[in-house]
């Protein structure tokens, strides 16, 4: 990347990097810094079969900042809230570099975290204890989850803005939020300690 690049023309090139990956984006409203992508459990773990739909909102001095990360549909980790979505992960709360780049996360970063958890800093408190005090059981619990919220049918009953379709009643099917960590906070990064 020659350094004369703007932060605007490199968060466009990223995004269509992305987007000529292997990934399923879709823009909010048709907005480069703001966007959704459907990420996949890695293979030969408990996630694999499962497909999430990931909320990525870019700040403006992107690269230089960090993006926010959140999952949109449920998951059992202990680095993910499971309620909010927010992500815990070193590499992109603290360690985060313009070297980086958005198929980094989902390529890299996202299924590492997936595959090697660090129970000893958690975002969910019971997953991180169940991972630590019975791994076979914390197993079938993200299996569980896998089965019960992010099939590919899940996904694609995500409204574009990322929440499920509301009943007759005017309610969400699910108890679904789209918080996310705004990973680039310093006061929030402080406290996330390291993930190796």
């Amino acid at each position: 990347m020659a350094s004369s690049a703007s932060p605007s023309k490199r968060r466009e090139m990223d995004v269509m990097k992305l987007m000529m990956s292997d990934f399923q984006v879709d823009l909010v409203e048709d907005n480069v810094s703001d966007m959704h992508v459907e990420f996949h459990g890695p293979p030969d773990s408990p996630y694999e079969g499962g497909v999430w739909k990931v909320h990525v909102e870019l700040p403006e001095a992107y690269p230089y900042k960090s993006p926010s990360i959140g999952f949109v549909n449920r998951i059992f980790h202990p680095n993910i809230d499971e309620q909010a979505g927010s992500v815990c992960l070193d590499v992109i709360n603290q360690t985060w570099s313009p070297m980086f780049d958005l198929v980094n996360v989902f390529q890299t970063f996202l299924p590492q975290l997936l595959l090697y958890p660090n129970p000893s800093d958690p975002l969910n408190g019971e997953a991180a204890a169940l991972h630590m005090r019975d791994p076979e059981a914390y197993k079938r619990k993200v299996i569980e989850y896998v089965k019960k919220y992010a099939q590919p049918d899940d996904v694609t009953r995500l409204n574009r803005t990322g929440q499920l379709p509301q009943d007759e009643d005017g309610k969400e099917d699910e108890d679904e939020s789209d918080g996310f960590l705004s990973s680039s906070d310093e006061d929030e990064a402080g406290d996330m300690g390291d993930l190796q």
